[in-house]
């Protein structure tokens, strides 16, 4: 059964929670936006050596159940990993949640979330 219009018709931006290169070219192509004040939250989170799970958990969480203008969240691969339990057990069907590779850490399809949970459906 498919969702009710009313579910998604808000979702019209894409999140990003990526490393600088990744979020940056992101931005280049468009995607950036930031609400209106005063809170005046943006959507992407750039994550580098120094930032702490607990932050990307938070922007995360965010994304995913407070935004309710958010209809895809790309994060990269080797930061999803960082928060791997959370991006496991996230079933919701908005926002979509695509892991990405980024230009240090190849794509590894074994550890994709959405290919996972369809080898799962398949019996593989």
């Amino acid at each position: 059964m498919a969702a009710p219009v009313s579910a998604y018709k808000d979702r019209i931006f894409l999140a990003v929670i990526g490393d600088e290169d990744s979020v940056t070219g992101l931005l280049l192509a468009g995607i950036g936006h930031v609400t209106n004040a005063p809170d005046a939250q943006k959507n992407f989170l750039v994550v580098d050596n120094k930032t702490e799970t607990t932050l990307i958990e938070q922007a995360f969480d965010n994304f995913t159940k407070t935004r309710k203008d958010i209809a895809i969240l790309l994060i990269n691969q080797h930061i999803a990993e960082k928060i791997r339990h959370r991006v496991d057990t996230y079933t919701e069907a908005f926002p979509a949640v695509l892991e990405i590779p980024s230009k240090e850490h190849p794509y590894d399809p074994e550890k994709d979330s959405v290919l996972k949970r369809v080898r799962r459906l398949f019996g593989e």
